[in-house]
């Protein structure tokens, strides 16, 4: 195993589980979190949660689950190269979308705006947070506990962003918030190889479902850098051939200026453990040039892909879907099971949307149309 650096995350100095229990045997901390979040229930609902596309729309497009195995081995390359714990950015990348609803962002919005405008008190709806009550207090798997009691460390790396009206309740993973400093560098490596897996898979499952096209990702300065480099050197291949290469290139380079400018950054602040490492300010950091280049590339998806007519018809019929659901629950409590009945208004809007963020596309799909379409 690859020596770690002083600024790592050490299993055995972790800051501890909300309850503590006795270490596992023949594997570390971070390793019983990985495994406990693979076997939850909301990581095999991942499956079939979309991404960008619906999932019964291709067998083929990426689901939250396939994004999340992509992000989680972007992070143990980024892990190894800078000597961090590769069980722990492997966990926390297993476990950053557990919270998202279904349908990809449009339902976590349109579930936002519900929770807002309807049961202002309540507090909103925000996919981080969901992920984080996820693993705190919704799965129940154990018999001693709620949740999965995960390390401090992994539910630090989970809580990516808060507000400070939020941090104030969380306790510990909130605290960094208040005092306005960085998480693990685990954590911080995560977050980035998320950036680079939904930027690179949303791009070859926008070509494959035919929405946009290699002309027009020409458009966009890396692909179309490395899209030459690879005609260059195959010419003889099919184009199928070439985008896979071209996106395969673009990982590896996003990977290697994210590694070096990052491990600059280390030099420079020479933190000598996590706690100092997370004193001295964002250590994980592609170039500057680089970061020019991801924000091209992310505003083109963003206007010819995420905002695409057809995207944009499916997104309307979510929103509809997920607001539809939400007021008819509200309504009438009693369409819920008794588990997801509560004795107060706000409570019972923040039990709906615990209910609605669980369901699977196909589910809040099947459930819609038994309510409204009889």
């Amino acid at each position: 195993m690859v020596s770690l650096a002083v600024y790592a995350c050490f299993p055995e100095h972790s800051r501890g589980r909300r309850l503590p229990e006795e270490s596992p045997e023949r594997r570390n901390e971070f390793q019983r979190d990985r495994d406990r979040i693979i076997h939850c229930q909301a990581f095999r609902r991942l499956e079939y949660k979309t991404q960008v596309f619906i999932n019964h729309e291709g067998d083929l497009f990426r689901t939250r689950l396939t994004h999340s195995i992509e992000v989680a081995q972007i992070a143990r390359s980024l892990a190894r190269n800078l000597q961090v714990h590769e069980d722990l950015v492997e966990a926390i990348s297993l476990a950053h979308d557990l919270g998202h609803t279904p349908f990809g962002h449009a339902g976590q919005e349109e579930l936002n705006a519900c929770m807002r405008e309807l049961v202002p008190q309540a507090g909103g709806f925000e996919h981080n947070l969901q992920s984080l009550r996820i693993v705190d207090t919704l799965e129940e798997r154990y018999a001693a506990f709620d949740g999965l009691n995960l390390c401090f460390e992994t539910r630090e790396g989970i809580l990516k962003h808060c507000n400070l009206r939020h941090a104030h309740l969380l306790g510990d993973v909130g605290e960094r918030f208040l005092l306005r400093q960085q998480p693990s560098l685990e954590a911080q490596l995560t977050n980035l190889a998320d950036e680079i897996a939904y930027n690179n898979h949303d791009i070859d499952d926008g070509l494959r479902s035919k929405l946009i096209t290699v002309e027009q990702l020409c458009e966009v300065p890396i692909f179309f850098q490395h899209f030459v480099a690879a005609r260059q050197m195959y010419p003889a291949v099919s184009q199928k051939r070439l985008v896979a290469e071209t996106i395969r290139t673009m990982i590896n380079t996003f990977v290697q200026d994210l590694t070096l400018t990052t491990q600059q950054n280390l030099d420079m602040a020479r933190p000598g453990s996590v706690d100092e490492l997370r004193q001295a300010g964002k250590m994980a950091a592609f170039s500057m040039e680089m970061r020019v280049e991801a924000d091209h590339l992310k505003k083109f998806l963003r206007e010819n892909l995420y905002r695409h007519p057809q995207v944009l018809r499916m997104m309307s019929k979510a929103r509809r879907i997920i607001r539809e659901l939400f007021v008819a629950y509200l309504d009438d409590p009693r369409l819920l099971t008794a588990e997801h009945r509560r004795d107060n208004p706000q409570a019972q809007a923040r039990a709906i949307a615990d209910y609605i963020a669980g369901m699977t596309d196909r589910y809040a799909i099947r459930e819609h149309q038994q309510l409204f379409h009889m």
